[in-house]
């Protein structure tokens, strides 16, 4: 994964104006994993069951994925992941519902007018460049937070996050390159004695 890059801060929906009768919806989303795409996805075929397509394209890190859903090869999932691509955005994920007006577009109006939707709603949408992060979560005993506090300033290193309670708690935002060398290091330093838990990647505000 890039350490760092463009995304939506929120959902967002537009519809653009009627092509040849045929009504077309935008809906984008940031979406953190295939999972969340596919329910975004769900979500909009469910809300608009009436619809006739609901194409979709999703970028998410180094993978991607369209479908045209019933229309013609590469006229509706293509160009939605190429507006996506154009942008530079990515953790994304837009579907355009079109409701069939009655008249057929052709190949090339299909590809022209869900590219449309698509651009619409992602230049209308808010968005943001963030930071791929690791959290990487830090449980140990007062009696080494000294060894502990050496090892971050060596890395110029200051916690997302702190619990001081009955033992101390750390939360830390690592560059995805930087996990396993730092606790390594960290468990060295405190004799094995710290509890060093690594999560999932995350977004950060850049």
């Amino acid at each position: 994964m890039a350490e760092s890059y463009t995304t939506l801060t929120e959902p967002h929906e537009l519809e653009i104006d009627k092509v040849k009768r045929s009504r077309f919806i935008g809906l984008a989303s940031p979406c953190a994993s295939p999972d969340e795409a596919k329910a975004f996805i769900e979500a909009a075929r469910s809300r608009f069951h009436d619809a006739r397509h609901h194409a979709f394209a999703w970028r998410i890190g180094e993978s991607a994925r369209a479908s045209d859903d019933g229309e013609p090869h590469h006229s509706a999932g293509a160009p939605i992941l190429r507006e996506l691509e154009g942008r530079g955005l990515n953790h994304a994920v837009v579907v355009v519902v079109r409701y069939f007006g009655g008249v057929k577009l052709g190949t090339g109006g299909l590809v022209r007018a869900y590219g449309a939707a698509a651009a619409a709603v992602l230049d209308d949408a808010p968005r943001a460049r963030v930071l791929a992060r690791t959290p990487v979560k830090l449980r140990f005993d007062y009696a080494i937070a000294s060894a502990v506090q050496r090892v971050l300033h060596r890395h110029g290193l200051e916690p997302a996050h702190a619990d001081y309670a009955a033992r101390v708690c750390l939360t830390l935002h690592l560059e995805a390159g930087r996990v396993d060398g730092l606790v390594s290091e960290l468990r060295d330093a405190s004799g094995g004695a710290a509890e060093l838990e690594v999560l999932d990647p995350i977004a950060v505000p850049e």
